[in-house]
């Protein structure tokens, strides 16, 4: 693992959350309940979250220090476990198609986010 590799890894994830949240905004405001809506902005939101920690941590870090490369892992697959669950069940009833199994994932995903913090933490300490 190197610093471009979580820089870019933010990147991807900063450029996916500008799109969905314009997607959000303008598209699935016409189609989703106001409900449905802000949970999908919630994943935008905590998938930005992570975006940007990544690229502060790519930055700054030396991944030498096993607590920052599990920071990287663990906020990664956290956001994706908890970020996309979140879309795919607020768009569930628009595509419909019955995505209610990922219900476990969501929690699942902003676990690992707040160990992903954790190890950050650690790193610092």
């Amino acid at each position: 693992m190197n610093n471009n590799c979580v820089i870019a890894t933010g990147a991807a994830f900063g450029i996916l959350a500008i799109i969905l949240g314009a997607f959000g905004a303008h598209a699935l405001k016409k189609i989703l309940s106001a409900e449905k809506l802000a949970s999908f902005e919630v994943g935008v939101r905590y998938q930005t979250y992570s975006a940007l920690l990544l690229i502060l941590i790519g930055y700054n870090a030396n991944f030498e220090i096993s607590s920052l490369r599990w920071s990287f892992y663990l906020v990664t697959i956290g956001t994706v476990l908890f970020s996309f669950s979140i879309y795919l069940l607020s768009l569930s009833e628009s595509l419909k198609k019955n995505f209610k199994f990922l219900g476990p994932v969501t929690p699942l995903g902003g676990l690992l986010m707040i160990l992903g913090w954790g190890c950050l933490l650690l790193s610092a300490i």
